[in-house]
């Protein structure tokens, strides 16, 4: 075995703008919170402390003046949904937690277990200097429903639990003075009839489902803005040079010019001024481009009125094409072919959380070295300084919708037969809701190169096809990106992708498929969307030490009695999968997967983040050969699509 060595690489020099100065008011000293011990560690678990996330957290979107939130806060479970109407005002809850955490984790201090109701406290002071601006109260994910108050008034509900929100509380708080603040959180997971996107969380973690995470789960902050500020920005840079902006602003009716300044270590490039709320374009010439090898990034300054923000692009162009007769995916005019690993994102010490950024991007940074290009985030969403990491490290993203309940089945008590359980009108409204929201919150990291709708037909309704209007929702909202409309089962056509499941060995792009898959579409990219997952069993101290979950190690695909063994398997595995570029039309593949999740043991590291199973060396041939073998299909006319 390969020990980690537990300190993380650098990243390439931050090509975003630097982060703004925090305006710092004490809080809660946390004198009463403390780490609970979790059923396994990582390096980073003892670094946590009660200052976690210090970091700007909206890299696209900076702002000078902000105040950062995350410490220790009050908590107490709340007796139901009804609790909500019964807000503990003026009071001292009963327990301590570290925000961003997951209740269940063992960073939060809590480490509970159906935590479906929940309510947290903290106060602040606004400084005295944000007077006349509006104040602004952010949360980058709350999971799952959220009502905010603030001095004893509702300012706020959100629905959602993987996407930011903002709460305008300039009318509740008092500048200069303590402000209370308290968060009603109902997280229901999977219980009883609730039909939500939840990805892999389930109250009754088992093998590939594991433990939910519920509460304020990302970064807690304030913010000052003018009182016309900017909402959103949307940008979009092409390989030709063109910059597509859309200034989302407060005053959504109100058309206002907006100055778009792009440059290079300290260089303007180009300024360009447009109306706010409506889309424009402008070139810069001869832009240096983006891409796993060269991932190159731009600073770009938006100005409206009074308010002047920070952000980034790359130029790209992610689109498919026919090379040698072949559908591909193609970045920047050429055959890009995709390899990467299914990432869960998650963690033994704080479950959907990273314990720190150093330890998000150190998985990211394990990735890189051995050659993938590519992460395919697996019915999870990041912090967006996981995706900023991906634009400056060069790594595609596959992003996932997160989704509906997976592979669960209800009993009908009439006839005792089972139904899979999938979502009714409402559900599947509030489904294409949060999917517009992923899109919309997402659209402008050059990383990204590809949206996931559906993953293995879980909460995918088969009476009709969903998925064929929803790749035409994507699409509208987000023209610049593929997608992969269902990823490994029930396959009606739809999306830019003929996307194959299948374990342990490849079928990507071939004439032949399992049962379970579709057959390979000629007229779409030939992909593997999951293959691998062999596995091998370590000893306790890496194993997530819950009975339950070390019960169910021998469900993975294939066990390897020995690292020897396992690196073996692995070289036959991605042999296989190189032979299929070289005879079929296969594009790119994910393999199973970047680490260990609790009663799983096929990851590249185990779950503790302190072992690598990979024999370095074999490991970076055999990618590197089947990028090798892709270029060698390469060589003919390209056209796009």
């Amino acid at each position: 075995m390969y020990l980690l060595q537990g300190v993380v690489l650098s990243l390439l020099a931050a090509t975003s703008a630097a982060s703004p100065v925090q305006d710092v008011f004490p809080r809660q000293s946390g004198a009463g919170y403390s780490l609970k011990q979790p059923p396994l560690t990582t390096p980073w678990t003892d670094k946590v402390g009660t200052d976690p996330w210090p970091e700007y957290p909206r890299p696209q979107l900076q702002r000078p003046h902000w105040q950062n939130l995350n410490g220790v806060w009050g908590y107490q479970n709340a007796s139901g949904l009804n609790a909500v109407q019964s807000p503990p005002f003026g009071q001292q809850l009963g327990q301590e937690v570290l925000v961003p955490s997951c209740l269940e984790s063992g960073l939060s201090g809590i480490q509970g277990s159906y935590t479906l109701y929940s309510w947290f406290s903290n106060s602040f002071k606004v400084p005295s200097d944000w007077k006349n601006q509006k104040v602004l109260l952010n949360f980058d994910a709350v999971d799952y429903e959220a009502t905010v108050f603030v001095n004893g008034k509702k300012a706020g509900f959100h629905r959602g639990g993987y996407f930011r929100f903002t709460v305008d509380v300039t009318q509740y708080v008092k500048i200069g003075q303590e402000n209370e603040l308290l968060v009603f959180v109902h997280d229901p997971t999977d219980d009883g009839d609730f039909v939500i996107p939840i990805g892999k969380q389930t109250l009754h973690p088992s093998h590939i489902f594991y433990t939910p995470c519920s509460g304020i789960w990302q970064s807690a902050w304030l913010e000052a803005a003018p009182q016309n500020h900017i909402t959103q920005l949307d940008l979009a840079a092409n390989m030709d040079g063109q910059v597509n902006v859309t200034v989302h602003t407060s005053a959504m009716n109100v058309t206002s010019n907006v100055l778009v300044t792009v440059h290079d270590n300290g260089k303007v490039l180009k300024t360009h001024s447009g109306p706010s709320n409506r889309p424009f374009q402008f070139n810069v010439e001869s832009p240096e481009l983006w891409s796993p090898d060269s991932p190159k990034l731009y600073n770009v300054t938006v100005k409206l009125g009074n308010d002047k923000v920070q952000s980034y692009t790359g130029f790209r162009t992610i689109e498919k094409g026919k090379v040698n007769g072949v559908v591909r995916p193609m970045l920047n005019g050429e055959f890009v072919f995709m390899f990467g690993t299914l990432d869960q994102g998650f963690w033994p010490d704080g479950i959907y959380t990273p314990p720190t950024k150093e330890a998000m991007i150190y998985d990211l940074k394990v990735l890189k070295s051995l050659g993938f290009n590519m992460v395919r985030k697996h019915i999870k969403v990041e912090t967006e300084l996981f995706y900023q990491a991906c634009d400056e490290i060069g790594l595609l993203v596959i992003q996932d919708m997160p989704s509906l309940r997976p592979s669960q089945s209800k009993t009908n008590p009439a006839d005792c037969s089972s139904s899979p359980i999938l979502p009714n009108a409402d559900q599947q409204i509030e489904f294409d809701r949060q999917l517009d929201l992923l899109i919309n919150q997402f659209k402008s990291f050059p990383s990204i190169a590809t949206w996931v709708i559906y993953n293995e037909g879980w909460g995918q309704i088969t009476d009709y096809h969903p998925e064929i209007e929803l790749t035409e929702r994507v699409k509208q909202l987000d023209p610049t990106r593929l997608v992969d409309s269902v990823t490994g089962w029930y396959d009606h056509g739809a999306g830019d992708f003929s996307d194959n499941h299948h374990y342990a060995n490849p079928q990507c792009g071939t004439p032949f498929y399992s049962i379970n898959s579709s057959p390979y579409d000629e007229t779409r990219i030939g992909f593997q969307g999951e293959f691998g997952g062999v596995g091998n069993n370590v000893s306790i101290e890496h194993l997530w030490n819950v009975q339950e979950a070390i019960n169910t190690i021998n469900q993975t695909y294939e066990i390897d009695e020995t690292i020897d063994a396992w690196n073996y398997r692995s070289h036959m595995l991605l042999g296989e999968l190189e032979d299929q570029v070289k005879r079929f039309a296969c594009s790119g593949g994910v393999w199973t997967q970047t680490t260990d999740v609790e009663g799983e043991v096929n990851g590249l590291i185990t779950y503790d983040r302190r072992l690598k199973r990979v024999d370095e060396d074999q490991w970076k041939s055999d990618i590197q050969a089947l990028y090798d073998a892709a270029a060698a299909r390469s060589n003919a006319t390209t056209s796009t699509l």
